[in-house]
Formats: C-alpha cells, structure tokens, sequence
C-alpha cells in the first residue's frame, strides 16, 4: 500500500494550490514567423487567423505561393527555426478521409497539425514529415461540415456498449494541441460551438498541455466537448518544454469542470521514473484537489505508457540531442504494431506492476472517474 504523500512543512510548499496558480496569468506561444498562404486567404476564417497575429503584434508574411519551407538560416537550427513558425494554409483533401482513432474515439480530424511545445518524447516526430512547422487550417468550415457523414458510423464508442453514452466521437488533437494555439486561430473555439448546436449524439475530443481555457469556459458547449489534461508525475514532467506548468493544467482542469465540460485527464508517457509510485500518487492527489469543490465532476482517464519507434528516436535524438530521456532499447520489450513496424515498450513484469499501481490508486484518489484504457 502507498501511503498518501507527505504534505506537511516543505513538501506543502510545493504542493498543487488551484486558487494560487488560478492567479497567474498563461503564457501564450508567440511565434516568430507567421506565413499565409495565399490559398488560406481564399477562406474567411484564414484571414481571421492572419488578423488576430497582426493584431498581437507578430510579423506576418503574406506568400506568393502555397509551398511551405523552412526559414533558410542557420544549418544547426532547421528545428527551432520550424518550431517557431506558424504556417496558415489549406487542409488537403485527404484530411476529409477520416481515420479511427482507437483506443481515443471513433473518428480522427484535424484542425492544425504541428505544436509549438517541445516534448522530449514527442510522438509526432515518427509521424509527421518535414521541419516541425505548425500548420493551421483556413477551410475550417469545409472540415466540421464533413464530419456528418461520420456520424454513428465509429467502432470505438459508436460500437460500444460500455461507451455508447458518448456517441460518435471526434478526436481533434492527434496532431496538434489546439488549445496552444487557440489564441492565435480561433479554430477549437469555433468546433467546440459546432458541436454544442450539432443536434446529433457526438462529442469533441481534444487532450492539451496548456492551461489558456478564458476563451472557452462560457462557451456554448452543452456537454459536447470532452477536454482532456495530459499531465505527468513531476520527474517526467520536467521532459515537456514549452507547456503550461502542471500547476495550471490542474487549475484549468477544475476550472472547465466548472463549467460544466466533461473533463479527462491523460496520463502520458507513464515512465518508470525514480520512485515512480509515490510521484503517480502525487499527481492523483493533485488531481482529486483540483477537483475537489466540483460537485459529481464527470472525469475520465487515459492511461499511457512511453513507447518509441527506431524512426521516432532517431528524429528525437536530432531535435534534443542533450536528453536524458531513457530510450535504451535493452531495456524495453521489443513489439510490432498492427502495421508490421517494431515499437519498444516497457517490459511486461513493469507494465503488469504499474498498471496494477494506477487502478488501485485511482479508486482510492479518483472513485468517481472512469478509466477508458491503458495501453
């Protein structure tokens, strides 16, 4: 049995306070290059975005062609350069095919692709080709109009027994963080108002590590809209640059429940960090507190373990050559995935030990969530 974490004298200091970190105000990315495409400027909501980043005083290049390239520069910074940029453009046609997305929901779309935070363990970087540029979509209306043919049609909640109260489900942050760069295109605000008025059994899905939630909170939402934390215990967290510190993640976490949003937290990457039990059981406490004056707050958890590709290391070790981060192959299972590719996990005994941990401690800090997987 864990025993609750020591809250008393120093270790009070540095525990979740929701009021005072409520108090602090968010930083917000501010990218360095913000190109529009000239097919973006074809699109209302394109030349929305271009006027919210003039408006906030960031230099805005207006292309004469809808090709995309990283800023040339300095050879060594082709990451920091990409990272640093936001690109407006137009969604190919091949984003209205939608793709599953189990074990999250039925449906994958996207409103952007790229993210501006810098997680040393990032999982776009074995799926997404090219410089990291954050790419924001102009057709915005074309992509919520075409969810319709989608409906009922899913085989993860929409087929589901257990999920069904969910209805079809609508996973929007499989390649971006949208709520890092909602004060720059307006995007998640607009799907989250789509979906409240969409008089059909649907849900929005999106997971953030960020905490700038004002735009939302008096939103129209009615319940449509599931707003996911990912958060970390505090050893792991330290791998997530660029991200709201977790202190407000937890504040923004009460806050939306307040509101009356559905709320989830995700769990990700679980890595066996140095006395990984009492900093997870940490991290629950500060959950349960965050939540603690919502009353029945509707909380669901999603539970991930780290996992890397031979190609998602190769491209990490490139952008953040000084991390620490443990990717020894020796030391993890060796898997395929269901398209033949190799994946290393952790360790069956660790994962059996750690999957054990969570369940047990979310019933005791957690009674009223609902754990929707662990993989």
């Amino acid at each position: 049995m864990i025993e609750a974490p020591d809250r008393s004298s120093d270790a009070r200091e540095r525990a979740f306070h929701p009021g005072a970190a409520a108090r602090k105000p968010t930083r917000l990315w501010r990218p360095r290059r913000v190109l529009v495409t000239p097919a973006a400027l074809e699109h209302a909501h394109g030349r929305a975005i271009a006027e919210r980043a003039e408006g906030q005083g960031l230099p805005v290049e207006y292309l004469t062609s809808n090709r995309i390239s990283a800023k040339q520069g300095d050879p060594g910074r082709p990451y920091a350069e990409a990272k640093a940029t936001l690109a407006i453009v137009v969604a190919p046609p091949s984003k209205l095919k939608l793709q599953p997305i189990p074990p999250s929901a039925d449906w994958r779309f996207d409103l952007a692709e790229g993210c501006p935070a810098h997680c040393q363990y990032c999982y776009l970087a074995g799926s997404l080709s090219g410089p990291p540029i954050t790419r924001a979509y102009a057709n915005l209306d074309a992509i919520l109009t075409n969810l319709d043919a989608y409906v009922g049609r899913g085989n993860v909640t929409s087929a589901s027994a257990e999920r069904a109260a969910e209805g079809t489900t609508f996973e929007a942050s499989c390649y971006t963080d949208p709520l890092g760069i909602e004060h720059l295109t307006g995007s998640l605000s607009a799907a989250i108002r789509h979906f409240g008025a969409w008089e059909a059994p649907v849900q929005l899905r999106f997971t953030t590590k960020f905490a700038a939630i004002e735009p939302l909170l008096d939103l129209p939402h009615r319940g449509r809209t599931r707003i996911r934390f990912s958060v970390n215990a505090a050893p792991a967290a330290r791998y997530e640059g660029g991200t709201a510190p977790l202190a407000e993640r937890f504040a923004a976490l009460g806050a939306m429940a307040g509101a009356g949003y559905p709320v989830g937290l995700t769990i990700a990457p679980i890595l066996p960090v140095e006395d990984w039990r009492e900093a997870y059981d940490a991290l629950l406490a500060d959950a349960a507190e965050a939540l603690a004056d919502v009353p029945a707050p509707d909380l669901t958890l999603e539970l991930i373990t780290h996992r890397f590709t031979p190609g998602s290391k190769e491209v990490l070790e490139g952008w953040y050559p000084g991390s620490d981060l443990p990717m020894r192959e020796a030391e993890r299972s060796r898997k395929f995935t269901k398209f033949g590719s190799v994946k290393y996990v952790l360790p069956a005994d660790v994962m059996r030990e750690m999957r054990a941990f969570f369940h047990e401690r979310i019933g005791m800090r957690l009674p009223f969530a609902k754990i929707l997987y662990w993989t």
